[in-house]
């Protein structure tokens, strides 16, 4: 009955490291039988055991830096291992400890420390309240939240955050038939962007006129924009950046 979350982490922990482990046991037992006369197989062996010592003391896949080669970094992600994953906490708190994203609640503080040392998201919710905007529609739910003095929705942080641990960004493109926008990995050039709609805007790349989403907002129309020098010429070194409107011209 008492308040602990980093009890509850270590409890949810363990379970998934029980679950590791049984997969490393099964893969040891499969890959003992061929190391022998094999020295590829020896090497993954010697790895498997000391992941599952690893395991063993307690501490997730995701913790264990005993990496020798590049090749096993690459066979430890083929284990799927449930503890090797990304991870995202949601602190569910009262309505009174959203005001301030949870600040002044010690458990959130403890989360975010313990999150902190292993590369972790948390995000701060109140379960209580998503239940009852879940059942509204977009404008009363607008109202509700500015009602809270709250910017956004506890799935609005989740979504935010997921993009942040997995490393991804959107971009726009916008026309007359619809706005839409494309998820790619943080680091994308223009023409690998350009890709994600077609492979021929890859193929065909020219350039890419960009403004950022919010310079479009400020400015009202993508012609005042256009006036104030807000959209530019990119080319295909271009970095595209999370919240970009961009429109690609491209030969084939």
């Amino acid at each position: 009955g008492s308040i602990n979350p980093l009890r509850d982490i270590e409890t949810i922990n363990l379970e998934l490291i029980f679950s590791d482990l049984e997969i490393l046991e099964r893969r040891i037992a499969k890959t003992t039988k061929v190391a022998r006369n094999d020295k590829t197989a020896a090497k993954e062996l010697a790895l498997l055991e000391r992941i599952k010592a690893h395991l063993e003391d307690g501490k997730p896949a995701k913790t264990f830096d005993d990496i020798q080669e590049e090749e096993e970094e690459e066979w430890l992600k083929s284990y799927n291992l449930l503890t090797y994953k990304p991870v995202i906490y949601a602190a569910n708190v009262a309505e009174d400890d959203l005001a301030d994203d949870g600040a002044a609640n010690a458990g959130v503080q403890a989360v975010r420390e313990f999150a902190a040392g292993e590369n972790s998201e948390v995000f701060v919710v109140c379960a209580q309240i998503e239940q009852e905007i879940a059942e509204l529609d977009d404008d009363e739910k607008k109202m509700f939240l500015e009602d809270l003095g709250l910017k956004e929705s506890g799935l609005e942080k989740l979504i935010k955050a997921s993009y942040h641990i997995l490393g991804l960004i959107s971009y726009l493109t916008a026309g007359e038939p619809e706005v839409r926008a494309w998820t790619i990995t943080r680091g994308t050039k223009a023409p690998q962007a350009a890709g994600k709609i077609h492979t021929d805007f890859e193929r065909g790349f020219i350039r890419a006129e960009v403004v950022s989403y919010d310079d479009l907002i400020a400015c009202g129309s993508h012609n005042a924009a256009k006036e104030k020098g807000l959209i530019r010429l990119e080319g295909k070194d271009y970095v595209v950046q999370d919240g970009d409107i961009m429109l690609f011209r491209f030969n084939v």
